[in-house]
């Protein structure tokens, strides 16, 4: 395989977009990857889109084709994407293995979403499975993982809102976040009770937006006058559907985070900063368990302890995470590696990670007997 370099990144502002479209959204974010890169649209020789809703709730198919339009690109290669909330980091691995597979020497990657509901309307996704239709859904689930590892580990309440604490703090810092203010412990307890121990604030919220990174060859990468950074790693694996022994932790992400360091030929002891699919608070301590940043049980601890907030030895989430920034489905994976990037290239402001040269991404999707439907890993290297 050829090694695959970054070029230029952009997002938008997340948050609530009721007037724009998912061309409106996409085609922002890939402009500004576009420029960053100083290429022309023209250069593009393939484009892969991600969107898990567009056609659930604006009716809208062939996303990708609308947005590359909105630019100018057609006639090239315009792969549309789904694939729950890991469908843009899944496009943007296609999009990996497209240039690391010499198909091509030029690549964008786009994830767009429209998934702002009314307010306590929850999305109807996975209505097909049983489980759901039981009234197993997200937040549910997510509350009885919190509980089962609050009494394997005595994992607290306190220390699940600390997580929320920790990246609202690092959202203020963060311009494109939806949510920019601070809570206290005291104020995630507080809030509204969703599935206990669970509350509001302990909860993501749905979101519009669109972020795109663009993806090329070494040789193309040395002409970008920008500082190289490798995709050392791209990983994609899916649900054993074996997980309703131990529900506290995901065999299918340690299987990634396994995979993802032997391609990197690193470890968990090399990341400088880390961006996880913080969905509830309780996803980012295990998160932090299954990805070998502490042993299994202690992830509570290393949140309690400042270890993951920014100026801590391992920084999680300096974006904010999903629970600040907001979760734009099928955009959160590629906003992930575009925040990852800016903090190895120095251009992160306020929540800047110093001295940062490795980061990790990580974001899982779907849900199905007791598992999740997908995960992907990237891990990025400043060279």
């Amino acid at each position: 395989m050829r090694g695959v370099y970054l070029g230029g990144v952009g997002m938008t502002l997340f948050g609530k977009h009721l007037e724009r479209s998912l061309r409106d959204l996409g085609s922002e974010a890939c402009l500004k990857a576009i420029q960053e890169s100083g290429i022309r649209p023209g250069d593009i020789q393939a484009g892969y889109c991600a969107n898990a809703l567009g056609a659930m709730i604006q009716g809208e198919t062939g996303v990708g084709q609308n947005v590359f339009w909105e630019l100018g690109i057609n006639k090239i290669p315009i792969v549309n994407i789904e694939n729950a909330c890991a469908s843009g980091s899944t496009a943007l691995r296609e999009g990996w293995m497209a240039v690391a597979g010499g198909f091509y020497d030029m690549v964008l990657v786009v994830g767009v979403e429209k998934a702002v509901m009314p307010k306590g309307t929850m999305l109807n996704v996975g209505a097909a499975e049983l489980e759901t239709k039981l009234g197993d859904v997200f937040p549910g689930y997510f509350a009885l993982t919190a509980k089962k590892h609050m009494e394997l580990y005595g994992t607290t309440r306190e220390q699940l809102a600390q997580v929320s604490v920790k990246n609202h703090f690092s959202g203020i810092l963060n311009p494109y976040a939806q949510f920019r203010k601070a809570f206290t412990v005291e104020d995630v307890l507080n809030s509204p009770m969703i599935a206990d121990p669970l509350t509001l604030y302990s909860c993501c919220p749905n979101s519009d937006g669109a972020a795109a990174v663009l993806l090329c060859s070494k040789e193309k990468a040395k002409n970008l006058n920008l500082a190289p950074i490798k995709v050392a790693a791209s990983v994609l694996t899916s649900g054993c559907y074996e997980n309703g022994a131990d529900i506290t932790g995901w065999e299918i992400e340690k299987l990634a985070a396994s995979e993802a360091y032997n391609m990197a030929s690193l470890g968990p002891q090399d990341l400088n900063v880390v961006e996880v699919h913080d969905a509830f608070t309780i996803c980012e301590i295990i998160h932090y368990e299954d990805l070998g940043l502490c042993r299994p049980g202690e992830g509570g601890r290393l949140v309690q302890e400042g270890v993951t907030a920014l100026g801590g030895r391992i920084p999680v989430n300096p974006s904010g995470g999903l629970l600040s920034k907001g979760h734009p489905v099928a955009a959160s994976g590629v906003a992930q590696v575009v925040e990852i990037a800016w903090h190895l290239r120095e251009q992160a402001g306020k929540r800047q990670v110093e001295n940062a040269r490795i980061g990790l991404a990580q974001i899982m999707g779907g849900a199905k007997e007791g598992d999740s439907r997908a995960c992907t890993i990237h891990i990025l290297v400043k060279v």
